[in-house]
């Protein structure tokens, strides 16, 4: 991924969407060829050259300063994930590092332990590009029982949280608003993108899932950010039925994400996840061998 381009398109993209009359900037009612902000007008918000803030967007500047960045920030209306996607797409656009390809993302000690303590939670470990480093028995209940447990300790064919929200049918059935958790997933890329924008691996990541998903091809164009918080789902379980979950974004020291399931204390869908999580400690952690489910009573909701 080309820093300068990328950060181009993030400019591009933002620019587009800001309409004129909301910034107090006057139209006078003429025709204008392109949606949102005209380059110029952008420039006088920000109190740059015209001209300057052109090869900005055009990639052919990699010297702004965090005050210029600060000022175009604030002309664009750009919320706080969007202030530091814009600071790293700066950032990498200064040229790309030497050295050797980066090793396969590990788990921390920190975040084993954890995972440990949080067995009987649903609680997933995520690398940079969205690969699952861990998981917790009922994570993988929840999330992907129908692969195999033990492969996220394999580098190089861990499930992938993103490649499986738009090209695999069974994570697709599970979110009931199936398009929210779709842009949630490409805005955690985007920023991703953004902070390692030399990162081979995910390039190829984001090439993939475009050629073989126009959805997300589509998202990817609109260059939405996402960084962490909470978001809640309505899921729809093959085992337990539906159920309202709550999944919670926690950034650990090296960087990694861990995602925790969560349900309203007292309701259904907290009876529907603790049976979930009793069918995972008791059952077999591996899908090489198929196990027979067990006949589960239909839980209200």
């Amino acid at each position: 991924m080309d820093g300068r381009r990328q950060l181009g398109e993030f400019l591009r993209t933002r620019r587009a969407q800001v309409r004129p009359e909301e910034l107090g900037v006057e139209t006078y009612g003429d025709l204008r060829r392109v949606p949102g902000l005209r380059r110029e007008e952008l420039a006088m918000l920000a109190g740059v050259s015209a001209s300057y803030y052109a090869r900005l967007e055009q990639g052919l500047s990699s010297n702004a300063s965090p005050q210029v960045l600060d000022a175009i920030a604030t002309a664009l209306r750009l919320n706080e994930a969007e202030r530091r996607h814009l600071y790293a797409l700066a950032a990498g656009s200064k040229g790309r590092p030497a050295g050797r390809r980066a090793a396969p993302e590990r788990v921390g000690e920190a975040a084993r332990q954890l995972m440990q303590a949080l067995a009987d939670v649903p609680a997933v470990v995520l690398g940079r590009r969205s690969d699952v480093l861990a998981w917790s028995p009922a994570g993988h209940a929840l999330f992907a029982g129908h692969l195999d447990f033990d492969g996220p300790d394999r580098p190089g064919q861990r499930p992938n949280m993103a490649r499986l929200v738009f090209l695999d049918e069974h994570t697709r059935e599970l979110y009931e608003d199936w398009p929210a958790k779709a842009r949630a997933v490409v805005g955690t890329l985007r920023a991703a993108s953004g902070r390692f924008p030399h990162d081979s691996a995910l390039a190829a990541l984001i090439g993939e899932l475009s050629m073989h998903s126009s959805e997300f091809a589509r998202l990817w164009a609109d260059h939405k950010v996402k960084s962490g918080g909470a978001a809640v789902y309505r899921m729809r379980h093959p085992l337990v039925g539906a159920m309202t979950v709550t999944q919670q974004t926690l950034l650990t020291e090296t960087g990694q994400v861990l995602v925790i399931a969560t349900t309203e204390a007292g309701s259904p869908s907290q009876a529907a996840m603790t049976l979930l999580v009793h069918t995972a400690a008791t059952r077999p952690h591996s899908a090489q061998a198929p196990v027979e489910e067990p006949q589960l009573p239909v839980l209200p909701e």
